[in-house]
């Protein structure tokens, strides 16, 4: 399974055909269900870790379309990303689990998830950990 196919299937979206389809699912608006599919596979024991991720008033609000904004698509796709190469490296959904959410020296004794969560930037620097720890490079 490709890359952009595991984040579809964690998105639970339709597998798109190219990365362009992926962009353009995630312009569009996930469904509210996208960011209930990451959060369980995240955090499933915090059921307010949704409210990390999209606010509460805006998740209200969203309700009503049953679609995420764009901007909140690329937060919920971004982190269906680091989730899928988690697993693919682990192998194991808890273990995975247990690297995102346990804080790791070469990310400044940060949380791999907390900062996949707080931009770009950081999501950037947990992929670049992933690639390495997949690479075998001493992490």
């Amino acid at each position: 399974m490709s890359e952009m196919q595991a984040v579809a299937k964690v998105l639970g979206v339709a597998s798109p055909k190219t990365p362009i389809d992926l962009i353009t699912i995630v312009e569009r608006g996930l469904p509210l269900a996208s960011l209930e599919r990451v959060c369980a596979s995240l955090a499933p024991a915090d059921r307010r870790f949704k409210f990390s991720v999209v606010s509460k008033a805006s998740l209200a609000r969203r309700k009503e379309g049953k679609r995420l904004s764009p901007s909140e698509s690329a937060v919920v796709a971004r982190l269906a990303g680091i989730w899928a190469h988690a697993v693919q490296i682990w192998q194991d959904e808890d273990d995975a689990r247990d690297f995102l959410n346990r804080p790791h020296q070469l990310l400044a004794g940060k949380r791999p998830l907390e900062l996949s969560l707080a931009n770009e930037i950081g999501a950037k620097l947990v992929e670049d950990l992933l690639g390495r720890i997949q690479s075998g490079v001493a992490v």
